[in-house]
């Protein structure tokens, strides 16, 4: 089951993004996101009351400042649990959250091989200006057909670092 995470998930939360990455710093950037306010869409995903997957859309800056784009990241699943399509259902629910809630967008650093099957690719950031944008794992998804015709700069959150 996909849904919005409850306080007393945080815990599982950050274990699951400590167990997928083999180290913390995932979680923490959830962590802080989470407390900076700058969580857009945040999901978990939840097999037999236990949570084995999460997913985390932030806000963005933008220059211009009315462009209305989300950052994709981190998305994680327990490693007993990876391969079910909890990650995939994760993405799916949380790219509809995001487009529902007026994005125009999604950028994404990630795996260039996995990222794709849901839209995401590596030329679709050609007019964004980021420190990620010469990196092939950086990729973005318009939600919105034209979003990304125009340049645009975009920040993630200061949680990221």
């Amino acid at each position: 089951m996909v849904r919005p995470p409850k306080a007393r998930d945080f815990q599982a939360i950050h274990d699951v993004e400590t167990a997928a990455f083999g180290r913390e710093a995932e979680a923490e950037i959830a962590r802080r996101v989470r407390e900076e306010g700058e969580a857009l869409v945040e999901l978990v995903f939840e097999e037999a009351g236990e949570i084995t997957g999460h997913i985390l859309f932030s806000r963005t800056t933008t220059d211009p400042a009315d462009r209305r784009i989300a950052a994709l990241g981190p998305v994680a699943v327990r490693p007993d649990a990876q391969g079910r399509g909890v990650g995939e259902a994760l993405c799916d629910a949380g790219i509809e959250a995001v487009k529902a809630l007026g994005a125009e967008a999604v950028v994404v650093l990630g795996h260039a091989t996995y990222y794709p099957r849901f839209g995401f690719s590596h030329a679709a950031v050609a007019s964004i200006a980021s420190p990620y944008a010469d990196l092939p794992a950086f990729m973005a998804l318009e939600l919105v057909p034209g979003a990304l015709a125009t340049p645009v700069k975009v920040a993630y959150p200061r949680a990221f670092g």
